[in-house]
């Protein structure tokens, strides 16, 4: 059965009343909301959405009994208190979904611009690197996103070196399929033992005895084939070995996640997303309707710099100005109100840009920035 309660020295939820929403995967009968007598219930979609006002000691026992009736929770969130001080995140809603058999917070941290440019090589302060790890878990970061090809190697070696022994219920996600050659390539490194090979490499490196999710990571095309099920039956197997928590996807087309998905569990999809570019849409989607975490990379849009589509883009610019926060915040908050099973692994190797994203967890998007937003990249 699986264990959904957070953690209670991490300073995350205040002992005062607040407001709760919980999110269980299915639609509950009478007999079990009586369980819940302080929540009051609605149905979204394939889910029931439980509201109430609740203090610590109360919402422990909201989860406790969930957890005895063998419900699926996706999300827990609460309205943050104003205690956490200045350059922090502040007051506003901080929000966890399930990925997989844990419950992480929905801002995270993509660790793979702490190698040298272009994700090779090692970084140009090796203590700054290993500062902005250790500032994101002290933020309460708790989803890292890491592969063993950053570097290759180096990123691995500073989360390690940053955070081992690791903190209890952080969850380190990453992925396999492609190696580095001597030059920086990215070359293809999908066999079936390749795989394998590659989960192996990233436990090691980091020391870790289980990742909480590795991604297979795909060319793109988007074929169903024998080749598929064939990586496919890979990650399972170091599933059931227990080398990996859960199996991921990323650069995974909508045909190719329903055939996954009509073999195995996935507990999380990686792919391009972000304001300028929706394309994976139906496949968040999807991904939503089955309780399974869809973790948009490039969140804050690509390329870099003068061509980013997203940071300079005049309608997140202009909107950023009118509400008094920064065009990566706008981006970040619209990804986050999207929907409820997004994850955030923004990266970058600044602590400032770190607190500077992880607010946006606090920024109030209004009815005309989201009118003028859904016409970005249209």
């Amino acid at each position: 059965m699986r264990s959904h309660l957070p953690a209670a020295d991490h300073g995350v939820m205040d002992p005062a009343p607040a407001l709760y929403t919980i999110r269980i995967n299915g639609h509950l009968g009478a007999t079990v909301l009586s369980a819940f007598p302080a929540m009051a219930p609605q149905r979204h979609g394939a889910q029931t959405v439980l509201t109430g006002r609740l203090d610590r000691s109360a919402l422990y026992g909201v989860l406790a009994e969930i957890e005895a009736l063998g419900l699926d929770l996706l999300e827990v969130r609460q309205l943050m208190p104003d205690r956490l001080g200045p350059g922090s995140p502040g007051p506003g809603p901080m929000s966890t979904y399930a990925l997989g058999r844990m419950q992480v917070r929905r801002s995270g941290y993509g660790a793979m611009q702490l190698a040298g440019p272009f994700a090779f090589g090692t970084p140009p302060d090796r203590a700054s690197a290993i500062g902005v790890l250790r500032a994101a878990a002290a933020a309460g970061v708790d989803h890292i996103d890491t592969a063993q090809y950053y570097g290759p190697g180096v990123v691995n070696d500073l989360i390690r070196e940053a955070l081992y022994p690791y903190p209890d219920g952080l969850a380190i996600v990453s992925k396999v399929a492609v190696r580095r050659d001597d030059r920086g390539a990215v070359l293809p490194f999908d066999d079936p033992d390749q795989l394998r090979e590659g989960i192996e490499d990233n436990l090691r490196t980091l020391r870790a005895g289980q990742l909480a999710a590795v991604n297979l990571r795909l060319p793109g095309d988007g074929r169903v084939d024998a080749r598929f099920d064939d990586q496919l039956a890979a990650m399972v197997a170091a599933r059931d070995e227990g080398l990996i928590a859960g199996v991921g996807l990323s650069n995974v087309s909508l045909e190719q996640l329903r055939h996954a998905l009509a073999g195995t569990d996935i507990v999380c999809v990686q792919n391009l997303f972000h304001l300028a570019d929706r394309r994976a849409a139906p496949l968040l989607q999807e991904c939503l309707s089955h309780g399974i975490a869809f973790v948009p990379f490039c969140p804050l849009g690509w390329p870099r710099g003068q061509d980013n589509p997203v940071l300079t883009s005049p309608v997140v610019t202009r909107t950023a100005a009118r509400l008094g926060t920064t065009p990566a915040q706008v981006a970040l908050q619209w990804l986050l109100r999207l929907a409820s099973n997004v994850l955030l692994i923004p990266g970058t190797g600044s602590v400032a840009h770190l607190r500077e994203n992880l607010a946006a967890e606090n920024v109030t998007l209004d009815d005309e920035a989201l009118r003028e937003l859904d016409g970005v990249g249209a």
